[in-house]
């Protein structure tokens, strides 16, 4: 049996208290401080709470540690985007198969969920309103000051876990140290949350199991269902410009703005003005750093070693995958933290860039593409192409969404499905076109010159 350790967790937002949950599985005694006090007792950071779009990576870490079915009752089904354009006409695009769905969930209300599963545990103690001070990394002490007394503690863990984040005091510490690759990157975008509220009857405004977009080029608006019958809604929008939050000085350019831009999403938004000039501008922050341990004594997960923006819906569930990850390795443990830690780091680095990048590249999708009509035609082509060959042809979004298959190599196979379908949509103007035998031979010909004639297997899998 493996020596059962003290674990100190630095963060207990989603993945830190998910992570005690399978720490504590195995037997070791972990404690939690987190600077926020209890959210289930104090409303916090408010206007900053983008629902979150739980997809299959998530759900099997939830899975693991027999949560699953709780989660899902707080949890609503978006089977795809509906597009509103300037003129309130709607598009509705399917994510998947028949079936297949993300699911809309709120931030806060997961993050209470999991103390309430984690919290009676007698191997898992939260230390709330607790904020690291100071990590001395080679003999792992952390100092930490009692935000509620001022007074001020030290704990030396014979583990510690950095789970706190994009500003992960943990990862402050380690950029202190030799060798260590750390890289943030900023949009020039923020984002600022707003709302739309149930009907009087209290139910849905607006289709309910959909993710709603109003994608306007330079900037766009989203919502997401929470299970009151309200949406939470995000504008992403440039810090600097004609349109942009330093253009909105008042309800009036408010106002007049939403008319002109939402007029359809307008009308459902009586609280409009108190939201937007009452809730903070979020910044959407890229973090990517190398290694995320420090010998056997610590070690990043989650936002800390590799934040990314929201627009793939994947920072969580990556992750929680980081956890499942982990854990699955832990089944072969020998015992030596810090080969398993160095080992864990490897495996996931690629993939974690990978999401990172397709998170961005999701945004330019959403923002610029989704009511392009040439988009939606190649979207429909490329469903066509997926029933004709499901073995060998998966699209993007379903690698990333509605699979295990790892990031790094959903986005190599993206990659080369994009240089495909950018030959074939040379000759298609309309969705009839994709059967005609010339098209038919140019496909066959290009999937096997990109050697994507393999199946998805185990192999593949890895």
């Amino acid at each position: 049996m493996t020596e059962k350790k003290n674990i100190a967790i630095m963060g207990a937002g989603l993945v830190g208290s998910l992570l005690s949950l399978y720490l504590a599985k195995r037997g070791h005694k972990v404690d939690l401080y987190e600077r926020r006090p209890d959210l289930r007792k104090n409303l916090i950071d408010g206007g900053r709470s983008i629902n979150l779009a739980l997809s299959d990576r998530g759900w099997r870490t939830l899975r693991g540690i027999g949560i699953e079915e709780a989660v899902r009752q707080v949890a609503i089904p978006m089977h795809g985007r509906m597009m509103h354009d300037e003129q309130g006409n709607l598009t509705f695009q399917p994510y998947g198969k028949e079936g297949q769905a993300i699911y809309s969930v709120s931030r806060s209300g997961l993050n209470a969920a999991l103390m309430n599963v984690s919290e009676p545990n007698p191997n898992i103690t939260y230390h709330f309103s607790r904020q690291a001070t100071d990590v001395n990394l080679p003999t792992n002490e952390v100092q930490l000051r009692n935000l509620e007394t001022g007074s001020i503690e030290t704990v030396q863990p014979d583990l510690l876990f950095g789970a706190d984040g994009a500003f992960s005091v943990v990862r402050g510490a380690m950029q202190k140290t030799e060798r260590f690759n750390y890289e943030q990157s900023f949009l020039e975008y923020g984002y600022k949350e707003l709302s739309i509220p149930a009907t009087a009857d209290g139910g849905w405004a607006i289709e309910k199991n959909a993710l709603h977009i109003w994608p306007r080029g330079k900037f766009m608006m989203i919502a997401l269902p929470n299970i009151d019958g309200s949406f939470t809604c995000t504008l992403f929008f440039p810090y600097e410009g004609e349109q942009s939050f330093a253009a909105i000085k008042n309800e009036g350019d408010l106002l007049a703005f939403f008319q002109e831009v939402f007029p359809d999403a307008l009308p459902l938004m009586p609280t409009l003005a108190q939201d937007y000039f009452t809730n903070p501008i979020g910044s959407l922050v890229t973090v990517k750093c190398f290694p995320w341990s420090y010998g056997g004594k610590a070690l990043l997960i989650g936002d800390a070693c590799h934040a990314v923006v929201p627009f793939y819906g994947q920072g969580m569930n990556a992750g929680f995958e980081d956890i499942t990850v982990l854990d699955q390795m832990l089944d072969a443990f020998d015992g030596d933290w810090e080969a398993l830690f160095k080992a864990f780091e490897r495996r996931r680095k690629p993939d974690a860039d990978a999401i990172a990048d397709l998170a961005v590249m999701n945004f330019i999708e959403m923002r610029d593409k989704v009511a392009d009509p040439r988009f939606l035609l190649r979207k429909k082509v490329e469903a066509k192409i997926s029933a004709q060959y499901p073995d060998v042809w998966l699209p993007l979004y379903s690698m990333v969404t509605f699979t295990d298959l790892p990031y790094s190599y959903a986005l190599g196979t993206g990659q080369m499905q994009d240089e495909i379908m950018h030959k074939v949509m040379k000759h298609i103007q309309r969705i009839e076109d994709y059967d005609k035998p010339e098209v038919q031979q140019l496909l066959e010909r290009q999937l096997i010159q990109k050697g994507k004639l393999k199946k998805y297997s185990a192999e593949t899998n890895v």
